[in-house]
């Protein structure tokens, strides 16, 4: 009897998915890392070829400055710089390149077939991919693949494109806590650079995308930057589990310590008898208005583990004002996503933009490339329009959220912050709204005794005065920050004296009680100001000498 002969190893999952790079065979990859490097194909070696001129226009999604550098290097067979070049031009501007200049590096132009990154066309090699270099903020080196953006290809994107890196990416990595975790979970990876991140300080990481596109090129991205990420890639699964499904249904009945997401949270008009495949799935969730975030604010705590924080990004919608309230959008944007946030959970909302049913229809359309076909985009942007004004929505507003879950012992609701900040702000972020967060919890602690802390001024503020020529005394006291949010603080007089005495030798009791005695206080202004100097705890601008020591 002849025995059964095993069959061949099961292909992993998302490792040969249709339209992205193959990634059945780990070592390849792994290798195109190696002569990816020796082609010199880096962050620092492509800025430097390009300039700061044409690297500056490519952000901007314009590739003319970038050809221009390139167009004579990529002519001149002994230029030392043309294999790199045609790297640049091949998957950073999507462009053509002969196999002969290709060669020139050590990267084979057969191999790059074979990975599914790119295609022999009449004109030479062509890209099928984005794949660019990408320096992470401690110096690691990554490589990313993604879809090609509008620039690098005609038409409109592909309903499943797979977004690359974007500054809305990059401001919720540097906003997301690098605090040492056990179990993290990606929400929505798309080509996996949170996971990249999550990887450095979370002992397992769960990657979840509604796209098995995403997660194709996902599992391809681990695979090429397993070195960089200390990943052996033979045993993938024991770092990263890669999952699809929609939103928390990956992972319903889990707990993690750690929870990011840059969800499909765009607004999109909804259409009688709509499919997914009608959706641009990197950023339609197929929610009505601004649902999908609000969902998922209320739903995330349910997989989030005691003292497990989560950090997303959002859009939401900001209703006409009723009758009577005068008060701009930017005033009342926060009277919705208050109602969003479970009861003992702490939130903190940081609006950074707020556009009006126009702009943010212009922004949407623009993104996918829709604005090339003139009667969709005229239709298009007329549903906008409608969509909106069948809501009562006066303008959208797009930020960060930082969600908490309240760990053992500590009570819920110690921080509900919603902030509108349009101004420039110090990144990474995350290290300001941590040290936030660690002053709220010890006012907390504190309770009516917080008056007992020595406080002194953080290190970055500064104080301001203006006062009209020839006035006695000034008509505006300011305090500055010059790093985290970068707040302006307005002070009353009383308040300015107080901060001015915060050297940490007395305690903010001590200090009120001489400013009552010196200003002969009878009545309230005591406690005024006490709640005056809390926010000025809370913003940032005063310390506790405990924690100015940190």
């Amino acid at each position: 009897m002849i025995p059964d002969l095993p069959g061949p190893p099961p292909v992993p999952a998302f490792s040969r998915v249709p339209g992205t790079p193959v990634s059945d065979d780990p070592g390849r990859p792994a290798a195109l890392h190696g002569a990816l490097r020796r082609s010199g194909f880096t962050h620092d070696r492509v800025a430097g070829l390009l300039g700061e001129a044409a690297m500056d226009a490519l952000a901007r999604d314009q590739a003319v400055p970038a050809l221009r550098v390139l167009e004579p290097v990529l002519a001149s067979p002994g230029d030392p710089d043309r294999g790199l070049a045609g790297l640049i031009a091949l998957f950073l501007l999507g462009r053509a390149v002969p196999a002969d200049v290709l060669g020139a590096s050590p990267v084979a132009p057969g191999e790059l077939v074979g990975l599914g990154l790119a295609e022999e066309t009449e004109d030479g090699l062509r890209s099928t991919v984005d794949l660019r270099p990408h320096a992470a903020d401690d110096g690691t080196e990554l490589y990313v693949a993604s879809d090609l953006g509008e620039s690098q290809r005609p038409g409109v994107l592909r309903r499943d494109h797979v977004l690359g890196i974007g500054q809305a990416s990059l401001t919720l990595a540097q906003t997301t806590d690098r605090r040492r975790v056990g179990r993290a979970l990606d929400l929505g990876t798309g080509c996996g650079i949170q996971t990249f991140h999550l990887l450095a300080h979370a002992g397992h990481v769960t990657a979840t995308d509604i796209s098995e596109r995403a997660l194709g090129f996902t599992r391809f991205n681990l695979l090429l930057n397993a070195q960089s990420l200390a990943l052996d890639p033979e045993r993938l699964e024991e770092r990263v589990s890669l999952r699809a499904g929609s939103l928390l249904e990956p992972v319903r009945g889990e707990r993690f310590d750690l929870v990011v997401s840059n969800p499909p949270f765009v607004i999109t008009p909804r259409a009688p008898g709509e499919s997914p495949a009608d959706r641009f799935t990197y950023r339609d969730g197929g929610l009505p208005g601004d649902r999908i975030v609000a969902d998922l604010v209320q739903e995330l705590p349910g997989v989030m583990a005691p003292g497990a924080t989560a950090h997303l990004l959002g859009n939401w919608e900001v209703p006409a004002g009723p009758a009577g309230d005068g008060r701009p959008a930017a005033e009342r944007w926060m009277l919705r996503p208050e109602q969003w946030v479970p009861e003992g959970v702490d939130a903190w909302f940081v609006q950074r933009e707020l556009a009006g049913p126009e702009e943010y229809a212009e922004t949407w359309l623009r993104d996918a490339a829709e604005s090339r076909e003139l009667v969709h985009y005229e239709r298009a942007y007329r549903a906008y329009l409608d969509d909106f004004a069948a809501r009562g929505v006066e303008a959208v507003g797009f930020g960060m959220i930082r969600l908490r879950r309240p760990g053992p012992g500590r009570p819920g609701g110690v921080l509900r912050r919603f902030e509108h900040v349009p101004h420039p702000v110090q990144q990474p972020l995350a290290p300001a709204f941590a040290a936030a967060w660690a002053r709220a919890d010890r006012l907390a602690e504190a309770g009516p005794d917080w008056l007992d802390l020595r406080l002194v001024a953080a290190e970055d503020v500064t104080e301001e005065r203006h006062q009209r020529p020839g006035a006695e005394h000034p008509g505006v006291i300011l305090l500055r920050q010059g790093a985290g949010l970068r707040r302006t603080a307005v002070l009353t007089s009383e308040a300015a004296g107080f901060a001015g005495a915060c050297d940490g030798e007395l305690s903010a009791r001590q200090i009120l009680g001489a400013l009552a005695a010196l200003l002969d206080w009878a009545g309230d202004e005591r406690e005024r100001l006490a709640e005056e100097v809390r926010r000025l705890v809370l913003d940032g601008f005063l310390v506790p000498l405990e924690q100015a020591a940190d």
